[in-house]
C-alpha cells in the first residue's frame, strides 16, 4: 500500500458517497435505469477518476490521456456522475439522464458526450474494443493505459474470452481491466445462472496477471491499479469484489435492483413512494451513523 494518505482516503470516500447520492437523484429524475451496479462501482470509479487516471476534464480529447472503456454500459449512471463531479460537465445535467435529446443516454454514446471513449450496450463487446485500442496505442509507441470496466455476468458471452486470449497473446501491459464481481445479474445470482468460478484461475491460465481486491477499500483499489501499471508484458485483471446497491441497505446484495430505479424496485422492505427518500437518507447519514443536515 502507501499510495494514499489517511486524508486522501477520507476525501475519496466522501466523494464516492456524493457520487452515490447523485446516482439516486438522476435515476429518480429519469424514472428508469439501473441502481445496483452503479452504486456498487462508485468506489472504483472514484479511485480511477480522482486519483489513478491520467486525464484532463477541461480537455477531454487530450492525446496523452488514459482511456476508459465501459463494457457493461447499463451502469453508466456511475460513469456520468463521476465525470460530472470530476468537472467534465455540470452536475445539474445529471438529471437529464435518459430524457429526450440528452447527452446522457441510457447507454454511453461516444459522439454525444466528450470524455466517452466508446459506445456500449451489447454485453461482452467492451473488452474487444479495449484490446484493439491498447494494441493500436502500443504500435504507435504511446504510453497511455487503457482501463476496461466489465461486469461478471457478461462473461457468459463467448466473445469476452476471445478478447482475453488475444490480449494475452499480444502481452498488452497497457491494458488494465476491472471486473465488477458483485455476483448478480438481471435474472439472479451469477453462480446459479452460469457458474463463473474459478474466475481468477481462468484468467491466470490464459496468461493474465490477477489481483483480487475489496471493491470498497480505497487504499486497496488504488494499490491494485498501481500494481497493474507496474506489470510487464501481461494484461491485468482486477477482480473487484463489490456489494450491489452499496450504501442503500434495502438494495444491497439483491439482484432485483439490478435494473430498477428507486420507486420501481421490490417493496417488501420500503414502499415504492418512499424508496428515493430513504435511499438518500441512508447515503447522507451513512446508514444512520451520522446526523443528516437535510433532516
Amino acid at each position: 500500500m502507501g499510495y494514499l494518505t489517511d486524508d486522501q482516503v477520507k476525501l475519496l470516500e466522501v466523494k464516492a458517497n456524493d457520487i452515490r447520492q447523485s446516482i439516486i437523484e438522476m435515476l429518480v429524475a429519469a424514472g428508469s435505469g439501473h441502481s445496483a451496479g452503479p452504486l456498487g462501482m462508485a468506489d472504483v470509479f472514484t479511485a480511477l477518476y480522482f486519483h489513478s487516471l491520467t486525464h484532463n476534464p477541461k480537455d477531454p480529447s487530450w492525446e496523452g490521456r488514459d482511456r476508459v472503456v465501459l463494457s457493461n454500459g447499463h451502469i453508466c449512471p456511475v460513469l456520468y456522475a463521476t465525470m460530472a463531479h470530476a468537472g467534465y460537465f455540470p452536475v445539474d445535467e445529471l438529471k437529464t439522464l435518459r430524457k429526450f435529446g440528452t447527452r446522457l443516454q441510457g447507454h454511453p454514446h461516444r459522439t454525444k458526450l466528450p470524455g466517452i471513449e466508446t459506445s456500449s450496450g451489447p454485453l461482452g463487446s467492451g473488452l474487444s474494443q479495449a484490446v484493439g485500442m491498447a494494441l493500436a496505442a502500443r504500435m504507435d509507441k504511446k504510453s497511455s493505459f487503457f482501463y476496461c470496466l466489465m461486469s461478471d455476468g457478461e462473461h457468459d458471452a463467448g466473445n469476452v474470452w476471445e478478447a482475453v486470449l488475444l490480449a494475452a497473446k499480444e502481452r498488452l501491459w497497457n491494458l488494465i481491466c476491472i471486473m465488477d464481481r458483485n455476483s448478480i445479474q438481471i435474472d439472479g445470482f451469477t453462480e446459479d445462472i452460469m457458474p463463473l468460478e474459478p474466475l481468477g484461475a481462468k484468467y491466470e491460465s490464459f496468461g493474465w496477471h490477477i489481483i483480487d481486491v475489496d471493491g470498497h477499500n480505497m487504499e486497496a483499489l488504488v494499490d491494485a491499479i498501481e500494481q497493474g501499471k507496474a506489470v510487464y508484458e501481461k494484461p491485468t485483471m482486477i477482480l473487484a469484489h463489490t456489494i450491489p446497491g452499496k450504501g442503500v441497505e434495502f438494495m444491497e446484495r439483491r439482484y432485483e435492483w439490478h435494473g430498477a430505479p428507486p420507486g420501481k424496485g421490490p417493496t417488501d422492505a420500503v414502499p415504492a413512494d418512499k424508496q428515493a427518500e430513504e435511499a438518500l437518507r441512508m447515503l447522507r447519514t451513512l446508514g444512520g451513523k451520522i446526523q443528516s443536515e437535510h433532516e
